[in-house]
C-alpha cells in the first residue's frame, strides 16, 4: 500500500509540475493530458519491447481503479465540493438542480440506452437492451470538476454557476443509484425485480444516504460547536467523511449523497454557528488542498488506465459516435426542467449551450465502466465508449467552454 501511494503521488506531483511549468492548463485537464500521452507512448513501446513495459502493466492490472474511486477517493471529493457550496444560492436554484440531477439523469439514461442498443445492433453486436441502459446510467452523471475553476474567472450569472456545480454534486449519487438498480435487475433476474424491490433499493440508497448525511453532519456540527480548537475540528470533518462513508456502505445507503448532505450542513450551518474565523480559514484551506490532491491523483490514474483499454478500431468508431449521442442526450435531458424553471431566462440558447457543454463526464463514469468487464461480456466496448466520451469531455469541452463563458 505504501509503495502504491509512493508511486501514484510521485507521478502526480511530476505531472502537476510539468503542467504548471510548461502547459499551464487547468490542473485536472493538464495532468490527464500528460497521462494519456504517456499511456499511449508506453502502449506503442510495448509492441516493440513488451518486457520493458511488463512491470507497468502488472501495476495497473493489480490496481482496482473502480474500488479506489467508488470506495475511497469519491467521498473526499464530494464532501470538499459541497463544503464550499453556498446553501442560500442552492435554495434559489433547488427546483432546477433537483430536476437536472434526477429527471435529467433518468431521461439521459433512457436516451443513451435506446440509442446505444440501436448502434451496437447495427454493428452486429448481440446484446441485451438492459446492458445498454446500464451504460446509459454510468455515462449520464456529469462531473464538471475540471470546469469549476474556469467558471470562477468569468462574471456569469450566479444561478447558472450554482446549477452546474449543484447538479454535479447530486447527480453523481443519483447516477450510482440508477446504475445499482439496473445491476440488481441483471444479477437477480426479472422475477425478483418487482416495483416493491425498486422502491426498497431506491429508498435505502437515497433515503438512507440523505438520513446518514444529516445525522453525521449534525453530530459533527454539535461537536464542533462545543469547542474552539481548529486542529480537532478539522479532524472531526475527516471523521465525518471516512466514518460516514463507511457507515453508508455498511447500511447499503448512498455514500455520495451522504457526503453531499453532510458537506452542505458543515459548510453552511457549521461555518456560521460552530466555527471561529480561524477554524473556518484552516478548514477551507485544508479541504481545498485535499480536493486538489485527490483530483490530481484521480485524473492521473484516469489517463494511465487507458493503457489497459483495448485499441479496437470498431470499438473506437462506436465510441466516437457515442460522443455525439452523449452530448445530444445531455441537451435533451435538460430541456424539460430548463423550460419549466427558466422561462424568464433572457439568453436561453446560450445558457443551454453552457449547461450542455459544461456537463463534463469524469472518474465515476470510468470507475463504473471498468467494473462492467467482470459482469457482462460486452464490457470492453462500453469501456472504450466511456473513455472516448470522457476524453472528449475533459480535453475538448473543458478547454473550449471558455469561449462560451466569455459571451456572458
Amino acid at each position: 500500500m505504501l509503495q502504491f501511494f509512493a508511486i501514484i503521488i510521485s507521478v502526480s506531483a511530476l505531472f502537476g509540475y510539468v503542467n504548471h511549468k510548461w502547459l499551464k492548463l487547468p490542473t485536472t485537464i493538464g495532468v490527464m493530458l500528460i497521462s494519456v500521452v504517456v499511456s499511449i507512448a508506453l502502449k506503442l513501446l510495448e509492441g516493440i519491447e513488451p518486457a520493458y513495459i511488463e512491470p507497468f502493466r502488472n501495476f495497473l492490472t493489480d490496481f482496482d481503479f473502480s474500488s479506489f474511486v467508488l470506495d475511497f477517493i469519491l467521498c473526499f471529493l464530494l464532501f470538499a465540493g459541497s463544503l464550499h457550496m453556498n446553501l442560500s444560492h442552492l435554495k434559489g436554484a433547488r427546483a432546477t438542480v433537483f430536476s437536472y440531477a434526477t429527471i435529467g439523469v433518468v431521461i439521459s439514461t433512457l436516451v443513451i440506452g435506446v440509442t446505444t442498443y440501436a448502434i451496437l445492433s447495427a454493428f452486429g453486436f448481440e446484446i441485451f437492451p438492459v446492458h445498454c441502459f446500464l451504460f446509459g446510467a454510468l455515462i449520464s452523471p456529469t462531473d464538471p470538476i475540471a470546469v469549476i475553476g474556469i467558471l470562477s474567472r468569468y462574471k456569469i450569472p450566479q444561478k447558472l454557476k450554482t446549477e452546474i456545480i449543484g447538479e454535479s454534486l447530486f447527480n453523481d449519487g443519483v447516477g450510482v443509484v440508477i446504475f445499482t438498480l439496473i445491476l440488481t435487475l441483471i444479477t437477480e433476474g426479472r422475477e425478483t425485480f418487482t416495483a416493491g424491490k425498486v422502491l426498497e433499493v431506491f429508498g435505502m440508497e437515497v433515503g438512507g444516504g440523505v438520513a446518514i448525511g444529516l445525522a453525521i453532519g449534525f453530530i459533527g456540527y454539535r461537536l464542533m460547536k462545543s469547542i474552539d480548537h481548529y486542529q480537532t475540528e478539522v479532524m472531526i470533518t475527516l471523521a465525518i467523511v471516512t466514518g460516514g462513508y463507511s457507515l453508508a456502505a455498511f447500511m447499503h445507503a448512498s455514500g455520495p449523497l451522504a457526503m453531499v448532505v453532510a458537506g452542505l450542513l458543515i459548510g453552511n450551518k457549521g461555518k456560521e454557528k460552530a466555527m471561529s474565523d480561524t477554524t473556518t480559514e484552516y478548514l477551507d484551506k485544508f479541504w481545498e488542498m485535499i480536493d486538489e490532491i485527490c483530483n490530481t491523483i484521480l485524473f492521473v490514474l484516469m489517463g494511465l488506465e487507458i493503457f489497459l483499454v483495448p485499441f479496437d478500431r470498431t470499438y473506437i468508431l462506436i465510441g466516437l459516435i457515442m460522443v455525439v449521442v452523449s452530448l445530444a442526450a445531455r441537451y435533451i435531458s435538460l430541456l424539460p426542467a430548463f423550460f419549466i424553471f427558466n422561462r424568464k431566462e433572457p439568453r436561453k440558447g446560450l445558457t443551454l449551450a453552457v449547461l450542455t457543454w459544461g456537463g463534463l463526464r469524469g472518474g465515476i463514469s470510468i470507475a463504473l465502466a471498468l467494473s462492467l468487464s467482470r459482469i457482462i461480456r460486452e464490457g470492453n466496448v462500453f469501456i472504450v465508449c466511456t473513455y472516448c466520451v470522457v476524453l472528449f469531455s475533459i480535453l475538448v469541452q473543458g478547454l473550449t467552454i471558455t469561449r462560451l463563458l466569455k459571451k456572458y
